[in-house]
């Protein structure tokens, strides 16, 4: 897996404190601009934050280049209604060659006989595949006996108040293994850009008590010194 960060609105804790400034101020936006220095926008922020006014935080957005991932990933992913994908076609992109990329979990990995098992049934998807190509069966129809293991790539746009929510979900130690590793990137490379935005970022039990009830892992503790390190 690998994700990058491929681009981000300059500034962003700025815009932000700019906005949420705005609210409460007469004076002009160019007046309000000139006065707020990097002091003014980490406790205005810190103050905003703790008051829960995020709406303003949808003025700035991040977009993401993500690899490596499997369908079965980036199905649960889309399902954030609040961004903006683009996903590599299975219908456009025709694969090549004896097999297509795969993402194999660990859980199968680590077993010789389960990864046989895997490998012998991801190979018979890949011939099958290939035998309906070479019969001229078109690509959107041929990507019917893909497997959710089948890599995926995408681009993700997603606004700060959107990430918030997105790593409160998807960075729990009861989501899937898979979106939660790739969460956990996306955090790493945001947080150095908007420590203050992203300084409780992470899943529900970071900041208060574990949302999740009797379903909680039981490691809260462990899982709120883990973020503090990122």
């Amino acid at each position: 897996m690998k994700v990058t960060l491929l681009q981000h609105t300059p500034d962003p804790e700025k815009t932000v404190a700019l906005a949420a400034r705005l609210c409460y101020s007469a004076a002009a936006i160019g007046d309000l601009q000139e006065k707020l220095s990097s002091s003014d926008v980490a406790a205005f922020l810190e103050k905003i934050m703790s008051l829960g006014h995020q709406s303003v935080l949808e003025h700035v957005s991040f977009t993401f280049g993500i690899e490596g991932i499997s369908r079965a990933c980036s199905h649960q992913l889309v399902r954030h209604r609040m961004a903006s994908y683009s996903q590599q076609s299975q219908r456009y992109v025709t694969f090549k060659g004896d097999g297509f990329p795969l993402v194999v979990p660990d859980s199968i990995a680590a077993d010789p006989k389960l990864e046989a098992v895997f490998a012998r049934t991801m190979a018979a998807c890949s011939e099958a595949y290939r035998e309906l190509v070479q019969a001229g069966v078109p690509a959107e129809d041929a990507r019917f006996v893909l497997p959710n293991a089948a890599e995926t790539k995408i681009i993700v746009t997603m606004n700060a108040r959107e990430l918030l929510h997105f790593f409160e979900l998807r960075c729990c130690e009861r989501a899937q293994w898979e979106i939660r590793d790739m969460a956990v990137e996306m955090l790493k490379v945001v947080k150095p850009l908007a420590p203050v935005i992203f300084a409780g970022a992470g899943p529900g039990c970071v900041g208060e008590g574990c949302p999740e009830g009797k379903m909680t892992c039981g490691r809260a503790k462990e899982v709120r010194e883990k973020f503090k390190s990122i």
